[in-house]
């Protein structure tokens, strides 16, 4: 059988603030809420017998106290990778979708129309995040062949290599759910084919 590494993808967990009305907060450091912390602990069963050899995280603090408290159930340490981080959406930082909508309509409409290299203002497309997040994943996935590894991300780069695993175009990123503190797995083979094993799960 062709070796593979098989990437156990997560979302972080609820952040302070998540409720009803949806907020960008991209590059902003939002801590996690009770519940946040609840869902990582929660999710450390799901491992209990999963040979993870290595461990990669967003040095967001979202992702990385997770990753922090996975790391000390598997007994690894995590690896932060900024280039992990969640999209960067300049003067949006912050900002509910409301607001959004009120104050920057005509962006707003922009991006609705080119989801895919849109950038706002002071921000970053899709288009570059898939630049600067594929890179790294593809480096994981060599670096640890038959191996399987855990990474701890954010809603739109999570998106965005699930994207990539089936081969969909970048502008289908809302067709897939991530929920915090959902599992996806990946499996990479070595002759260049990709299996998307879960998804949200």
């Amino acid at each position: 059988m062709t070796p593979k590494t098989r990437i156990h993808l997560i979302r972080h967990g609820e952040v302070e603030g998540a409720g009803a009305v949806r907020r960008y907060n991209g590059h902003t450091d939002v801590g996690l809420s009770e519940r946040g912390r609840s869902q990582y602990h929660a999710l450390k069963e799901r491992f209990a017998d999963a040979p993870i050899t290595a461990l990669y995280t967003s040095d967001l603090t979202r992702c990385a106290w997770g990753a922090e408290v996975l790391g000390s159930h598997l007994g690894l340490t995590p690896v932060r990778k900024p280039e992990l981080r969640e999209m960067g959406v300049g003067i949006w930082e912050g900002k509910s979708w409301p607001e959004l909508m009120e104050q920057y309509p005509n962006e707003w409409q922009a991006r609705l129309d080119d989801i895919v290299n849109y950038r706002v203002p002071q921000g970053e497309s899709v288009l570059d995040v898939h630049s600067r997040v594929m890179p790294v994943i593809s480096a994981i996935v060599e670096r640890h062949r038959g191996e399987e590894v855990l990474v701890v991300a954010h809603g739109g780069v999570n998106r965005i290599i699930l994207l990539n695993a089936i081969g969909a175009p970048l502008s289908s990123l809302f067709a897939i759910e991530q929920t915090y503190c959902c599992l996806n797995v990946i499996d990479y083979f070595a002759d260049g084919n990709t299996v998307v094993k879960l998804v949200n799960g």
